[in-house]
């Protein structure tokens, strides 16, 4: 299957690096791939270290799935329905599509029992348009068929769809709200992270301090851009860590957590097919408002 990616300015990044940020390949299986001339850069073959330009066009010829994606009945709450999208309120620990490693227990599996079909058929990430860490919960739309697909995308790529996310932080930003914009790359010391670094993509985190707590605050997020673990890494770089993340921060979680307290909480955007807006709404887990409930009872303290 080959893909095609269009580097849009001189971000200084190695081709493997990129193409790592880029898809849920490693580096290494990058690697093999270059090695067999399955990777070219402007129609050339180039090394894993090649720095990319703005311009530059990458081909991949990624190999063929060996099996079909198969069907499984996993629990969905489903938002929004009709011909052309879906609205899921996502369940933490749920993994949007299949990788090396989980090729069954994925929504995309979930979805292709409920529906049948989706968007793409015959690729590894049929209706996904965009992405959820595995442990966060909450709004993710799907496209049911190629046209609706093709038009959520754009509005994805022109930032044209409204995402908020509520968060539970350890520690309290020191300011009630800001707009926050730094370049996230991956991580060079850790590949399965990323950071704020000086070479990478830019990020743009907008937030407000719901409420204040003595050892935490419960934040609202809204997204500018769509980068890999975006408020989380935003997060961590403000000196407060999403709580229950281990990735960015405790090791050992609170409360008895099984993952981050991240939610998707509203996405707004225009039907890709009647153009009507439409905003949804997942509300809150019952684990994220135990959290909550734990805090304001033991813990609150106003917030101006």
């Amino acid at each position: 299957m080959r893909n095609t990616f269009l580097v849009e300015k001189d971000e200084r990044l190695r081709l493997d690096v990129y193409l790592s940020m880029e898809t849920d390949v490693t580096r290494s299986q990058i690697k093999n791939m270059v090695d067999r001339g399955a990777v070219t850069v402007c129609g050339k073959s180039v090394k894993c270290g090649y720095i990319l330009k703005g311009g530059d066009e990458i081909e991949v010829d990624f190999p063929e799935r060996e099996t079909e994606l198969k069907p499984k009945d996993i629990p969905l709450d489903i938002l929004y329905e009709d011909n052309d999208i879906i609205a899921v309120n996502k369940q933490q620990g749920l993994t949007v599509h299949p990788a090396a490693g989980n090729s069954e227990d994925t929504l995309v599996n979930a979805l292709l029992y409920r529906f049948g079909t989706l968007s793409g058929m015959g690729t590894d990430r049929p209706g996904i348009v965009h992405r959820l860490d595995k442990d966060t919960s909450g709004v993710i739309v799907v496209a049911k068929n190629d046209k609706a697909h093709a038009a959520l995308a754009e509005q994805f790529a022109q930032r044209a769809v409204s995402k908020t996310y509520l968060a539970v932080l350890d520690n309290n930003l020191k300011e009630d709200e800001g707009l926050l914009t730094t370049l996230i790359g991956r991580n060079p010391a850790d590949r399965k992270s990323m950071a704020v670094t000086t070479e990478g993509r830019v990020a743009i985190t907008g937030y407000k301090v719901l409420e204040r707590f003595v050892r935490h605050c419960y934040v609202r997020f809204t997204l500018h851009t769509g980068r890999t673990h975006q408020i989380r890494v935003h997060a961590k770089y403000l000196g407060c860590p999403v709580t229950g993340d281990r990735l960015y921060g405790a090791k050992k979680p609170e409360f008895g957590l099984n993952g981050q307290l991240l939610h998707s909480y509203t996405l707004s955007l225009r039907h890709p097919v009647s153009g009507e807006q439409l905003t949804f709404t997942a509300p809150l887990p019952d684990y994220f408002e135990k959290v909550l409930t734990i805090l304001r009872r033991k813990e609150a303290r106003s917030c101006d």
